[in-house]
């Protein structure tokens, strides 16, 4: 009996050694299961503040996309314009380059015409040297024709005397 009760003072033993080993690994347990379970709240949080980062974020890439779009239709807006500006450019060459023929062709006959104003002028001038000299001419003639009238009473005048 002896034996037995050394036998099972033993396993009594060996059991609760393998009981304290095993409260250890529960206690040990335990502890993992507290800081995995800090370790859960802090990830949570940390998935918390994600999402509201990702909400953010993905609300600020909405806006910008917005942005981006109303870039877009204004570049296509410029470009039209630019188009648009470049054909009144090519537009403007024409009439400018019309604009130089005509003002060539213009110089060209002004030139023609003060030349034709210039003779006009100076035939004008001997016009008016030669009516100012006939003038002259008809005044010395009509002076003569009184002179000569003059005479012409004085010898009537004379006449009737010597006849009376």
């Amino acid at each position: 009996m002896e034996s037995a009760y050394d036998v099972c003072i033993e396993d009594l033993f060996n059991q609760t050694v393998k009981l304290e080993e095993m409260e250890k690994k529960a206690g040990n347990a335990e502890g993992d299961v507290s800081g995995l379970r800090s370790r859960l709240i802090l990830l949570q949080g940390n998935a918390e503040k994600q999402e509201e980062r990702l909400a953010k974020s993905t609300l600020e890439l909405a806006g910008a996309c917005i942005r981006a779009d109303g870039a877009v239709r204004k570049r296509t807006e410029l470009e039209n314009g630019v188009s648009s500006n470049e054909e009144s450019i090519d537009n403007l060459d024409k009439q400018l380059t019309e604009s130089k023929m005509t003002l060539c062709d213009s110089e060209s006959k002004y030139e023609d015409i003060s030349r034709k104003l210039a003779t006009l002028e100076a035939d004008a001038l001997r016009g008016n040297e030669r009516a100012e000299a006939a003038e002259k001419k008809i005044m010395d003639i009509e002076e003569e024709l009184k002179v000569v009238g003059q005479n012409l009473q004085t010898l009537e005048v004379g006449e009737e005397k010597t006849i009376q």
